[in-house]
């Protein structure tokens, strides 16, 4: 028989925590426990103790929607929405916010211990994770290579070679049969084997090939479960149980192995063609040559974080901008007739082949330029970003920032709201980026920071944008695409704004 002692003191045990639990409840009725909304700050109320995770956890799948409509809702630019398990942050879509942490007060505002935690597996202390003389050093060492000439037009000659490649031996083959192909996964391939090319010197021919590419499916894996990590506290346990009960599954270690092997094989090809006195000027072998914050040449593990750091920069964000522009070129015919009567203006056969004068034409199409700078703001190739307040700080909208607390802010909702781009912002509309004379309307990097802003702004700005619109040139001058009827076409949850389920067109010559 059960001590009665003990199950009196199990019962008083019981009712004591039921009431620690109903009176923190009564207390933070809208918030994880201990948590305080800031003062002055607009909030996303929700459950007692639980906050916002299961709304977010819900809304993970369309979380930049999620998060638009939390701005909507609460018709502001700046606000918080505490969830249990996240640590404490404030949003903000406020221009002026926006610039002046990544531009005015750039050195009070960095990574971060999350930020860190959540893609050291993948990005290890790469350009994009690093902080302070860490940044500075690989920083200053790729902007020796996007500032040279001879970089610039070998670039224009490998995107024109490949994207030959791409049509004879992939688009062409669907005209005849007029058979479907899947555009977002083709361009990625092309964008993959031209910057692998061109950063470090391997041949990857993956556009020409029916088979998935094992490194690019663990990356893209590595890179949904880093941006997972930012908002989901319970991913942990989730991960914990499919390999309990799904073993079958690849884990993230086991996708991590993939990549490893990829970025190690690209180094030790490297360091043979050094041995047998073979020169590159490159990416790769500028980091080789170069020293670290330390004094000391890279070993093998820093040169592993650069390549891959570099290849998410080279071929995920060109790919992505132009999956959603020809998506949005599908649905614009207006668009797109004018693109091309700008494109027969403007490229000859003979300047298309020549790749310094052809780069030269586009970098003067200023409505290409409209339709580009128009499908970033819609379309951001980082759709949400996060810093760490390492002082206390106040914002140009009055909101104070403690020391610790991490910001966010999000330009895919930028780009959407009315408050920051008036009644038509989810228009498709090049014709905004355009003046009464027809030359290109600049803003301000925190209202427009597809290209981030201040000392991190991106350093291959220029030269991703005149070849992102060589490919546009060279596609859209050959062929004419139609959406497949009735597929979704949706963005997936990444570090980056790739499509989740593709981007299936018909094409015919033009």
């Amino acid at each position: 028989m059960p001590d009665n002692s003990m199950i009196q003191n199990v019962g008083l045990a019981s009712a004591a925590v039921a009431s620690i639990v109903t009176l923190l409840a009564v207390k933070y009725n809208d918030r994880p426990p201990f948590y305080e909304h800031p003062k002055g700050i607009p909030y996303n109320a929700g459950l007692p103790l639980l906050g916002n995770l299961p709304e977010l956890i819900n809304n993970i799948p369309r979380l930049h929607d999620y998060v638009l409509e939390m701005f909507e809702n609460l018709d502001t630019l700046t606000l918080t929405s505490p969830a249990l398990g996240n640590p404490r942050g404030i949003f903000t879509i406020d221009p002026r916010n926006v610039e002046h942490v990544l531009k005015t007060n750039f050195k009070n505002y960095l990574k971060g211990p999350k930020f860190d935690a959540s893609l050291r597996e993948l990005l290890g202390r790469g350009i994009f994770n690093a902080n302070g003389e860490n940044w500075k050093w690989q920083r200053k060492t790729a902007s020796h290579i996007f500032n040279v000439k001879n970089f610039r037009d070998k670039f224009t000659d490998v995107f024109v070679d490949e994207m030959k490649i791409m049509c004879s031996q992939v688009i062409d083959k669907h005209i005849d049969d007029y058979t479907p192909f899947d555009f977002h996964e083709t361009i990625f391939k092309f964008t993959m084997d031209s910057f692998v090319l061109l950063g470090f010197g391997v041949q990857l021919n993956s556009v020409s090939s029916d088979k998935k590419v094992p490194f690019a499916e663990s990356f893209d894996f590595l890179q949904r479960l880093g941006a997972q990590r930012f908002v989901n506290p319970m991913l942990p346990a989730t991960l914990f149980a499919q390999k309990i009960f799904k073993p079958w599954i690849m884990t993230p270690a086991q996708h991590l192995k993939i990549v490893d092997n990829f970025a190690e094989s690209v180094i030790k090809k490297r360091r043979d063609e050094l041995a047998q006195g073979i020169v590159h000027n490159d990416l790769l072998s500028r980091f080789m040559e170069t020293t670290n914050d330390k004094g000391e040449k890279l070993n093998d593990i820093e040169l592993r974080d650069t390549v891959l750091n570099f290849i998410i920069a080279g071929r995920d964000t060109t790919a992505q901008a132009l999956s959603w522009l020809f998506y949005s070129l599908a649905l614009q015919p207006r668009v797109e007739k004018k693109m091309l009567e700008e494109l027969s203006e403007k490229i000859t056969e003979e300047i298309e082949n020549d790749s310094p004068a052809l780069y030269e034409v586009i970098s003067g199409m200023t409505y290409f330029h409209a339709v580009f700078y128009e499908t970033l703001r819609l379309y951001p190739s980082v759709p949400q970003n996060q810093k760490y307040a390492v002082e206390d700080d106040v914002w140009p909208d009055g909101t104070v920032v403690p020391a610790g607390t991490y910001i966010s802010w999000a330009p895919y909702v930028q780009g959407r709201s009315t408050k920051v781009w008036g009644a038509d912002a989810k228009e498709f509309k090049p014709e905004r980026w355009l003046s009464e004379s027809g030359e290109l309307n600049r803003v301000s990097q925190g209202q427009w920071p597809a290209f981030h802003a201040g000392p991190r702004v991106c350093l291959g700005q220029n030269l991703a944008t005149l070849e992102a619109l060589v490919c546009v040139a060279m596609i859209l001058k050959r062929y004419k695409f139609t959406l497949v009827p009735d597929q979704d076409v949706t963005y997936d949850i990444s570090l980056t704004l790739p499509m989740k389920n593709g981007l299936k067109f018909f094409v015919e010559h033009r």
